[in-house]
C-alpha cells in the first residue's frame, strides 16, 4: 500500500494514497483535544468543533454548509481526549473545493456571538442526550473514575456551567494555544496525483503562520484501582471494569489488543459473549475494549445485564480473565485468534474513509506509516508466552476498577 508525504513550510504534513475510485476523502488531523484544556476551560475543544463551522471571514453558516452538499459531498468532525478533526467525503473532481473550504473553517473562522449562543443550546442538549443513555455515560464516569482529577478522565462534552459561560476570547486563545502546525496532518485517499495534490496543499495551507508546540502533556498521576456503585433510575444494570494500559509507543499494544479482541471483541465469538451471552443469556451486549493514549491506555470491559443477574456475570467475566492469566493459548486458539484480528484490520482498510483517518493519525503519532505487512508481520509474531504476561499484568483482578449503575 503506498502512500508520499509532504511537508509543509509551516510544519503541516502531508500524506496521500491515490486510488483509483471516484468517491475521494481527506481531513485535517490536529494533535490536540478535551485532556488539553485546562479545568476552566473543560468542554472547548468538543465546542470549537461545532461552532468552527459557523461562519469564516468569507462565509457564513449556511455557506459551509451547502458547499460540499450541493455537490453531493459530506463535511464532518470528531474530537477526542487527544485529537481533533476535519474532513470530507466528495467526488474526485472536488478535490479543490474540499482542501479550500478545510482550509477556511480551520483557519478562518470568525464565532459570530449570535452563532455562539445558538450552538451551545445544541451542546447541552447534547449533554443531556448522554444521562438518558446509560451505556455510554457510564464509559465517560469510568474514565473519570480511572484518572481521578485528571484532565484525560474528564468526559469530552464539558459541563452546562462552562458552555454557557465559553466566549469568542476563550475560544481563540484556545486555538492560539493548541493548535501548533507541527501537529497538524493532512490526510487523503482519493484518485489525484500526488504532484497535483501537493500544489493544492501548499496553495491552501502554506501561508498558515507557523505555530509550533513548546508544551507537553502531563503524564497522568499513580493509578489506583477503586469501585464505585452510583444508583441510577435504570431498568438495567450496567457494570464497566478494566485497569490502566500500554500507551501507543508500547510494543505490548499490539498483544494486548490480540487479547482485547479476543475476550470481548465485536465477533459474536468473542469468550465473553460466548460465555454471557450464547451460553447463559445473562447478558444482551458485553464488549472488551482498548484505548492507547500517548502516555497511558484504558482496558474495559462493560456488560448490561437484570438486577439478579449482575453477581453472576461478574463472576464468569472473571472466570474468563482468570483461565487467561493461568493457561496459555493453544496453538490452534492462537492461530485463530491471529486470523480474526488480521481479517477484521484487512476488511477495515477497504473503506477508504477509515484509511483516511487511521492513516492520518498514525502519521501524526509517529511520522511514519508501518505497511499492511507490517502490521500482519507484527501480529503473526505474538507469542502465547506475551499474551499471558500481557493478561497478568492488565487483567489481574486485585488491580481492576469497577464501575457499576444499581
Amino acid at each position: 500500500m503506498l502512500f508520499e508525504t509532504h511537508t509543509l513550510s509551516n510544519g503541516i504534513r502531508l500524506i496521500h494514497r491515490q486510488v483509483d475510485q471516484k468517491v475521494a476523502h481527506c481531513g485535517i488531523i490536529l494533535n490536540t483535544g478535551s485532556r488539553d484544556e485546562s479545568e476552566d476551560e473543560w468542554g472547548i475543544a468538543h465546542f470549537i468543533e461545532h461552532v468552527i463551522f459557523k461562519g469564516t471571514s468569507k462565509r457564513k453558516a449556511y455557506h459551509i454548509l451547502n458547499r460540499m452538499e450541493d455537490v453531493g459531498g459530506e463535511l464532518n468532525a470528531y474530537t477526542t481526549k487527544e485529537e481533533t478533526c476535519i474532513y470530507a467525503t466528495f467526488l474526485d473532481k472536488d478535490y479543490k473545493r474540499a482542501l479550500e473550504l478545510i482550509s477556511d473553517i480551520s483557519f478562518n473562522s470568525i464565532f459570530p456571538e449570535k452563532e455562539l449562543e445558538k450552538e451551545k443550546e445544541i451542546v447541552l442538549d447534547e449533554i443531556n442526550s448522554y444521562k438518558d443513555s446509560p451505556s455510554e455515560l457510564i464509559f465517560d464516569d469510568f474514565e473519570d473514575l480511572i484518572f481521578k482529577n485528571d484532565p484525560i478522565g474528564r468526559n469530552i462534552l464539558g459541563t452546562p456551567e462552562n458552555i454557557k459561560k465559553f466566549t469568542k476570547e476563550n475560544i481563540q486563545n484556545f486555538i492560539k494555544n493548541n493548535f501548533h502546525t507541527d501537529q497538524m496532518v493532512i490526510s487523503s485517499v482519493g484518485n489525484i496525483t500526488f504532484k497535483k495534490l501537493v500544489k493544492m496543499v501548499e496553495a491552501f495551507f502554506a501561508e498558515i503562520p507557523q505555530n509550533l508546540r513548546i508544551n507537553k502533556r502531563v503524564k497522568p498521576q499513580i493509578y489506583k484501582p477503586r469501585t464505585l456503585i452510583l444508583e441510577k433510575n435504570t431498568h438495567q444494570r450496567h457494570c464497566i471494569l478494566g485497569n490502566v494500559a500500554y500507551d501507543l509507543n508500547d510494543d505490548k499494544r499490539i498483544p494486548l489488543s490480540l487479547l482485547t479482541n479476543l475476550l470481548g471483541g465485536p465477533g459474536m465469538n468473542s469468550r465473553l459473549n460466548l460465555t454471557l451471552r450464547e451460553r447463559h443469556g445473562l447478558a444482551y451486549n458485553i464488549e472488551a475494549g482498548y484505548s492507547p493514549y500517548v502516555d497511558t491506555g484504558v482496558v474495559s470491559i462493560y456488560f448490561g445485564t437484570d438486577k439478579g443477574y449482575l453477581d453472576k456475570c461478574l463472576s464468569l467475566i472473571y472466570k474468563e480473565m482468570d483461565l487467561l492469566c493461568s493457561k496459555k493459548l493453544g496453538a490452534m486458539q492462537l492461530k485463530r485468534a491471529k486470523n480474526q484480528i488480521l481479517g477484521q484490520i484487512a476488511i477495515s482498510c477497504e473503506n477508504n474513509e477509515n484509511l483516511m483517518l487511521s492513516v492520518g493519525k498514525s502519521y501524526l503519532l509517529y511520522d511514519k506509516i508501518d505497511s499492511q505487512q507490517d502490521i500482519y508481520d507484527k501480529i503473526e509474531s505474538i507469542t502465547a508466552e506475551e499474551l499471558l504476561e500481557v493478561s497478568n499484568e492488565i487483567l489481574n483482578k486485585d488491580n481492576l476498577t469497577t464501575l457499576m449503575y444499581k
